[in-house]
């Protein structure tokens, strides 16, 4: 069984900016991702852009260069691939922590779906992009609906529907639409979220307006069926034709996870995890959280350009410690 300084429980952005900051203080380390390098960005939409540029996304000052100012997918997924071959992070791919415990030593004892390991130190960095947030209505589980969107030539020639008013949501129905499916829009809200990316809101503000995309404010979908989806629009029910469903509503960190690993949850609607914001360490000692899962259901706190401190600021913690028993 081998065992680490800082065992970091997620790939993405910023387990990665937790590793090279792991390495530069000399501390023994390892990755552990249940899925591939940066999985959540692996599966966002193929041709998504970034509100961010390319400067706010480097990591430990190495330079990100893209075509454009704000970057796609595409090239973020191969800045993050040479930032760790480049600097040899040491990472387990497809490999699902499974349980995490504390012996009478104070050390983490962590199984895997492949291996064991201890540590002295946890830090989870696991975002928030695999649990959907659930519409609970009938028919959500049909094959038909997605949580999820990727690429819109699937979708050509099809009446599709969209369920939100975010990003996500406006990008899935202006590319679905100019690859010829037919959309509607099924909003909760009375107008277009404040925070769409302000180059992409007056394009399907002027969409709507003009009647090539259909969106239906304050509005919810009540079922989903084979053939239609049946929506309460204000005061009156809607049948919609309908083959897809895209019902692109969010997601959420992994509560189950972050209980079972101790951490203390609000009670509140937000449900955030309760961390030391000068420290990042959670209520559980030598257990920290990085990046966008501190913020809860909060998910739009945190996002890669600011939440990259996380790093500088755990190991530092982490590292004072280390001092202070070696004196």
């Amino acid at each position: 069984m081998r065992h680490f300084d800082i065992i970091i429980i997620g790939g993405g952005p910023i387990g990665i900016a937790c590793a090279i900051e792991a390495q530069k203080n000399g501390l023994s380390y390892l990755i552990i991702e249940k899925g591939c390098l940066v999985n959540s960005l692996y599966h966002y939409p193929v041709n998504m852009q970034f509100f961010s540029s390319s400067e706010l996304l480097e990591l430990d000052h190495i330079p990100f260069i893209s075509k454009e100012n704000k970057p796609r997918r595409s090239e973020a997924l191969e800045y993050y691939r040479r930032v760790v071959t480049t600097h040899n992070i040491q990472i387990n791919l497809f490999e699902m922590v499974m349980d995490v415990q504390k012996d009478e030593n104070e050390i983490f004892q962590l199984k895997t779906s492949k291996d064991q390991y201890t540590a002295n130190n946890v830090i989870v960095a696991t975002g928030f992009y695999d649990i959907p947030n659930p519409l609970n209505i009938p028919g959500e589980n049909l094959a038909k609906v997605s949580h999820y969107y990727t690429d819109p030539h699937y979708y050509a020639g099809m009446d599709v529907v969209v369920v939100g008013a975010s990003n996500s949501s406006v990008d899935a129905a202006l590319e679905c639409y100019r690859k010829g499916a037919k959309v509607t829009m099924v909003i909760r809200d009375s107008e277009i979220s404040s925070h769409v990316k302000y180059w992409v809101k007056p394009d399907i503000e002027n969409r709507i307006k003009e009647g090539s995309i259909t969106a239906l404010f304050n509005s919810n979908i009540k079922e989903i069926t084979d053939k239609s989806v049946v929506v309460q629009s204000d005061k009156k029910e809607i049948t919609i034709k309908n083959d897809f469903v895209l019902a692109l509503t969010g997601y959420r960190p992994n509560f189950v996870f972050l209980e079972q690993l101790g951490i203390t949850l609000s009670k509140d609607d937000d449900c955030t995890p309760t961390y030391n914001t000068e420290t990042m360490e959670t209520n559980v000692s030598n257990l920290y959280l990085a990046g966008v899962v501190c913020g809860g259901l909060n998910t739009h706190t945190w996002f890669i350009e600011n939440s990259r401190i996380h790093a500088v600021t755990i190991l530092t913690h982490i590292v004072s410690k280390y001092r202070y028993c070696r004196f």
